[in-house]
């Protein structure tokens, strides 16, 4: 019987694990779809005119006569719903195997329930923004919950990971630092999320100055109108360029709190071996998406470019994650003790 346990926890480990890989390639082929402005290559939800291939044209004119055909963005759209879709049977798959194990000591039961329930949010949202044309408070709400989606895993992978060597779980709770760098960085993917639903990632040309302009022209009340009414069509957006501008400038501003954020935090910590190492990772992983948010003002946008910056937003989650999970597995002597070497040595 304890083999068999053991054996399923081993499991789960190389299964959240790769739930967490594939996660982070869903997020990254919808990032692909969004840019390629295949969102609404298909017009319906779960299927493609109805289909569950595309379809000829012949055939697409029969269901939805006043949506053309656009094969390549059909496919797009398509591929990106049969990953979501294997993921999603992934994490089926997650919960039944640990379905055995709910009442081990130590095992995380309750964030094996929590991803599911959120995966199926995740496909609701997949579908309103199809049928909500692109609506950008549901595609942000879609890209945060992708972004849920992948730290539930990880996290979960590093719990099972803990339960399978039988490790006590740490005790360190949240602080004034941690909530904050945390909360301003999901304040910043929230934005991110908003810049590229509502098309403002090239709303202002230049860094650092926004049109030439350190405080250019804005509409932050249209820009940031969180009420306004769904629209027919929202590919390529439906705000001016004030609204865009504005977005783009708090986007900006974010990232500075968030870079400050971080580097107070690595700061206070960087004397502990194992977190202050994680921290160096999470400020090089922030440098390094900065870099590429300003690449993509000064390129234009170029489709490379804005997936690695995506994939610089995925890195910098994960980064975060493994750094707040090092947090809470610290000793609290081992952090006494790192954080007075310092005064001692002198």
């Amino acid at each position: 019987m304890q083999y068999a346990m053991e054996r399923r926890l081993r499991w789960l480990v190389r299964l959240t694990l790769a739930g967490t890989l594939l996660t982070a390639l869903v997020i990254l082929v919808g990032a692909w779809t969004r840019l390629v402005d295949a969102g609404l290559g298909c017009p319906d939800w779960p299927g493609c005119y109805g289909r569950l291939l595309v379809p000829d044209s012949e055939q697409a004119a029969l269901r939805h006569p006043d949506v053309p055909l656009e094969p390549f963005k059909a496919w797009v759209e398509m591929a990106h719903r049969y990953v979501a879709s294997f993921l999603g049977l992934m994490v089926i798959s997650v919960v039944a195997l640990g379905w055995p194990l709910r009442r081990r000591p130590g095992y995380p039961w309750g964030i094996s329930l929590a991803l599911l329930v959120v995966i199926l949010i995740q496909g609701g949202f997949g579908a309103f923004t199809v049928t909500l044309k692109l609506w950008p408070q549901v595609v942000t709400l879609h890209l945060l919950g992708g972004l849920s989606v992948l730290m539930l895993f990880f996290w979960l992978h590093l719990r099972v990971r803990h339960a399978w060597k039988e490790r006590a779980m740490g005790r360190q709770s949240i602080n004034f630092l941690w909530a904050a760098a945390i909360g301003l960085l999901v304040i910043q993917l929230a934005l991110g999320g908003w810049v590229t639903s509502n098309y403002a990632g090239i709303a202002c040309q230049g860094f650092p100055t926004c049109n030439g302009q350190w405080w250019p022209e804005m509409d932050l009340s249209e820009g940031f109108h969180l009420t306004q009414t769904v629209g027919p069509n929202y590919l390529h957006g439906q705000l001016h360029a004030d609204a865009r501008t504005a977005i783009q400038v708090v986007h900006r501003i974010g990232a500075l709190f968030l870079g400050i954020a971080l580097l107070v935090l690595w700061w206070r910590y960087r004397y502990l071996v194992i977190l202050g190492k994680a921290l160096a990772v999470v400020v090089s992983a922030y440098a390094v998406q900065v870099a590429l948010g300003i690449a993509n003002v000064l390129l234009w946008l170029p489709l490379w470019l804005a997936l690695l910056h995506t994939a610089g937003a995925v890195v910098l989650t994960l980064s975060v994650g493994w750094a707040w999970w090092c947090w809470r597995q610290a000793p609290d002597a081992i952090l006494v003790e790192r954080q007075l070497a310092p005064a001692t040595a002198k």
